[in-house]
């Protein structure tokens, strides 16, 4: 029988997403595998591949749809030995499967609530390069499965046995790999063990609306000032909405402190003299992210999130970084940042913010790290306050250094001074544990040999 395709849930929080293009048209061959299609979510454009093997039947959402629902037939694949008269009478409004609730909506850098989502709500998987073997019941009878499925089990730790599938004659496809993470069917005890938790995002209750205030446009209109409307991006939709729910659900409180920049700069310019035979050119944004991340496991108390069963305290320092593109703000992650060596954040961070600004960023690769940083330094802002991006429990935000009189041993001298103000959630850190994690931060920024050792 026919198969549906259906508009993928690309990341935890999309519940909708633009058909950007298709890479085959009907009547084309596919192979699993193949890309079909590109859907931009509300963050990056990504590609679609077959998860099943056929022929493009019909396409039912043409290139360019927005606002797209998850799970929406998107297009029909004929099986081998079908033509076009399969098609009559399949239903074009879903899947197979009763689509999934929308999950309610989470911060664009962090994974899907703690609370168990809806049993089909899939989940980001970044595929292998190559298959996991065929998997087989306890009696030896072969299990059918997709290679892609197959493949996201093995990743998962997951029991192809265990897992019922919904495919074309019981096959094992994503869609049912993604039911079972999200209900925990098939895990197995060795894969609950070893493999890290997810970041579940903070609890909070239902955000009040919010009055919307007089409408621009209409003011503008009566009172003959001059436009011109630029439509909001995916991207700045998902950010001015859950800025806005951080604001009101999370009880901010700010922390500054001035840090002496000069020996710092006098050893990433050493560093940079010694590495240019290899191309190796830091930022001081890489120290930065160097020196947030090892004095978050000076201070680990500085590392958590809130929910409201318990403080999340977390073993691994994933350090998001904030990088303008021209759709909204994003924020890829350099993961365990405190273990790395300066040469390869400086490397990681060319790249995804590269990728950033092209749209091309993984959903893994922005979502799910536990710090934020947000540095203005290179546009002149000497000092400002960033927003709280839940589940994290700080960010710490950067301003320009700037040359300043100080007074050392009791005589005024000039000296390169840059002020960092930690944003902290009350509720999962307390003013002395933010105190003694932005001391750790100047130590590291004024001593900066020492991230070295």
């Amino acid at each position: 029988m026919p198969i549906k395709i259906l508009m993928p849930a690309l990341s935890p929080t999309m519940t909708e997403g633009n058909l950007a293009a298709w890479h085959k048209k009907e009547g084309d061959a596919v192979e699993i595998g193949d890309v079909i299609a590109e859907i931009e979510t509300d963050k990056a454009t990504m590609e679609v591949e077959a998860v099943d093997e056929g022929v493009l039947g019909k396409i039912v959402v043409p290139e360019g749809a927005e606002e797209v629902p998850v799970n929406a037939v998107i297009a029909v694949m004929l099986e081998e030995g079908e033509d076009a008269s399969a098609l009559d009478g399949v239903d074009l409004d879903g899947g197979g499967a009763a689509p999934a609730e929308a999950p309610a909506p989470e911060p664009a850098e962090t994974p899907t609530a703690q609370t168990p989502p809806p049993p089909a709500t899939p989940q980001p998987a970044a595929p292998a390069p190559a298959p996991a073997p065929a998997a087989k019941t306890a009696d030896g009878a072969r299990i059918f499965a997709s290679p892609l499925a197959r493949r996201m089990a093995s990743q998962e730790g997951l029991d192809l046995g265990q897992i019922a599938g919904t495919g074309p004659h019981g096959r094992i496809v994503k869609s049912d790999i993604e039911a079972a993470l999200a209900s925990g069917t098939g895990k197995t005890l060795a894969a609950e063990v070893v493999a890290p938790a997810p970041v579940p995002a903070a609890a909070k209750p239902a955000a009040a609306p919010v009055a919307a205030g007089p409408d621009a446009k209409a003011l503008a209109d009566a009172y003959g000032i001059p436009y011109t409307e630029v439509k909001n991006s995916g991207v700045r939709k998902v950010v001015a909405r859950r800025l806005t729910e951080s604001k009101q659900t999370v009880p901010h409180f700010y922390l500054t402190v001035a840090c002496e920049l000069d020996a710092l700069l006098a050893l990433r310019k050493d560093l940079n003299a010694k590495g240019e035979a290899s191309g190796v050119k830091l930022s001081v944004n890489d120290l930065i992210i160097k020196a947030a991340a090892l004095a978050l496991r000076r201070v680990p108390a500085a590392n958590a999130s809130w929910t409201d069963e318990a403080i999340l305290m977390y073993d691994r320092v994933d350090v998001s970084v904030a990088v303008a593109t021209d759709g909204g703000l994003i924020t890829p992650i350099v993961k365990d940042a405190d273990r790395k060596g300066l040469g390869t954040i400086s490397s990681e961070m060319k790249d995804l913010a590269g990728r950033a600004r092209e749209g091309k960023l993984k959903p893994e690769e922005f979502q799910g790290g536990t710090f934020s940083i947000s540095n203005l330094g290179m546009y002149g802002i000497k000092e400002f306050a960033a927003i709280i991006n839940p589940p994290q429990g700080c960010i710490l935000a950067i301003g320009a250094g700037a040359q300043q009189p100080v007074v050392k041993d009791g005589a005024v001298a000039i000296a390169t001074m840059m002020n960092a103000t930690l944003s902290v959630d009350h509720r999962v850190v307390d003013g002395a544990v933010g105190a003694e994690y932005l001391a750790a931060f100047k130590t590291l920024i004024e001593d900066p040999i020492s991230m070295m050792l």
